[in-house]
């Protein structure tokens, strides 16, 4: 096929599922121009993870994401390696909250298609190229090749990443030594259950408000297997009588695949122009939903950091900090899933240690740690010395004077000077960065544990209660260079109040 003109644009995103759209929205808040590559002609339909944890829900709020979903379903526990897990932790979104993938993507497609990305649907990556200057992106269509160049390009682009083959990233780890087939079914009642474990294998079963019902196997002992194609219905069916002595031949299959507990992480977030997130960066037996909302986390982190380099406040030291923030992060989440593996797939000599543990996750100092851990409510970044205990944690939910929230002030992906003492010099400090951070006098309805806190765009706080010069070296860290003292009076920086 003939290559047709090259055209340009600042951010490319490979991979148009939940992360790569995700992180368009988040460029385009801040002006970026983003284009958005999917080789799929048509959304998906599949709906591999179907639950978000607590943080995600807090950022999804923060973004005004929420607002027309409505009421989702709501889980108090989930698991850790088949063990229940009690997940009601302090916050406005305790548990787990049920929204089919496929719901997630539709969500963040009509946001991010609503602030003016430009998602190409039938285009895939087939050829990169990555200079100190620039990439310059091949894409075949069905009706030709172009070029597309561009500043920076992110992998989104799922665990066979085209991007991270392409620009030759390091992946590291080890490879399946199980494989679980699932399906949604309809046209089918059985009991639910969570990880049950039978003398031949594993199951878990679960129904949708909707009447679809997700079911998991695996036979204990079995292998994975090398695949070209999905696994035939008639497969699962073998695999669930033999494990459960249950018939549901009977069901309708709605979609069917097999997955296993690959293990690996790029081993860097970013190769200069060239960047990776989600399950491009990182490959593991999706446990609990721990992949999506890790992913979603990725592009939440990324998205402002771009931006401001793009537009030209932020520094390089900036965008890597990307991978020093969630290269750990990730590492963290790949330990505890191995453990959940270990848990979930050995044979009976594996049942003491769940006894033990299961009085151990009994016990509330255990409970919480390991709840927060999978919740993504303990992530915490190392924005800076201070003693104090909020210091790089996630903006905390409080309700502020006008109907107001801490978390509806982050609606336009800016950071945000929040004062609750009523102290203008604090804001004041402020003003040479005030057209990328807004300071804001309010009132809180409780106490919620500072006066005044520097909050970055990802909702985490990069500074808290301490000296005004702690705060500008925050301010200059995280949004780049001060402006000129006679540029400060914008309308956009004007202190005021919360709103």
């Amino acid at each position: 096929m003939a290559v047709r003109d090259t055209e340009g644009t600042e951010v490319v995103v490979v991979g148009a599922g939940p992360v790569g759209l995700l992180l368009a929205g988040e460029l385009r808040l801040a002006g970026v121009r983003v284009t958005v590559l999917e080789k799929l002609t048509e959304p998906t339909t599949e709906s591999r993870a179907s639950a978000l944890h607590a943080r995600t829900m807090e950022f999804f709020d923060q973004r005004g994401l929420l607002d027309g979903l409505g009421t989702l379903p709501n889980l108090p526990h989930g698991h850790f390696g088949g063990i229940p897990l009690d997940l009601m932790l302090p916050g406005l979104y305790p548990g787990q909250w049920k929204l089919p993938q496929a719901e997630t993507e539709k969500l963040l497609w009509r946001w991010a298609t609503g602030l003016g990305a430009d998602v190409r649907r039938g285009h895939e990556l087939t050829g990169l190229t990555a200079t100190a200057a620039g990439v310059e992106a091949e894409v075949t269509t069905a009706t030709g090749t172009h070029r597309l160049q561009a500043e920076y390009l992110v992998g989104c682009d799922g665990e066979q990443s085209a991007v991270r083959g392409l620009a030759g990233f390091a992946f590291p780890g080890a490879d399946a030594t199980i494989e679980l087939i699932r399906a949604d079914l309809r046209g089918i009642e059985i009991p639910d259950r969570r990880f049950e474990r039978h003398e031949n294998g594993l199951a878990t079963a679960y129904r949708y408000p909707d009447g679809l019902t997700r079911v998991m196997v695996h036979e204990f002992g079995s292998s994975p297997r090398r695949r070209d194609e999905e696994p035939a219905f008639a497969e699962i069916v073998a695999a669930w009588a033999r494990v459960t002595g249950e018939d549901i031949g009977a069901a309708t299959p709605v979609w069917l695949n097999a997955f296993g507990d690959t293990r690996r992480q790029a081993a860097a977030y970013r190769q200069g122009r060239v960047l990776l997130a989600g399950d491009a960066a990182h490959r593991q037996l999706p446990s609990g939903g721990q992949a999506l909302n890790l992913g979603l986390q990725d592009a939440a982190n990324l998205g402002w950091k771009l931006a401001a380099r793009v537009r030209g406040h932020g520094s390089e030291s900036l965008v890597d900090s990307y991978h020093d923030e969630r290269h750990p992060v990730g590492a963290r989440v790949l330990t505890n899933v191995a453990a959940q593996a270990l848990l979930l797939f050995g044979d009976r000599r594996v049942d003491a240690t769940r006894a033990v543990l299961a009085e151990l996750l009994a016990t509330e100092p255990a409970r919480t740690h390991v709840a927060a851990m999978v919740s993504g409510l303990d992530t915490r970044y190392d924005v800076g010395p201070s003693t104090h205990p909020l210091l790089g944690a996630p903006l905390p939910f409080h309700r502020l004077g006008g109907g107001h929230t801490t978390f509806s002030l982050l609606r336009k992906g800016t950071g945000v000077l929040l004062d609750l003492t009523g102290d203008p010099g604090i804001r004041d400090v402020a003003q040479p960065w005030a057209d990328r951070v807004r300071a804001v006098s309010a009132i809180a309805d409780d106490a919620p544990g500072f006066g005044a806190a520097l909050v970055r765009p990802d909702g985490h706080l990069a500074w808290v209660d301490g000296t005004r010069a702690e705060l500008e070296t925050a301010l200059a860290r995280w949004f780049g260079p001060a402006l000129p003292q006679h540029t400060t009076s914008t309308t956009g920086g004007r202190r005021g109040q919360a709103g």
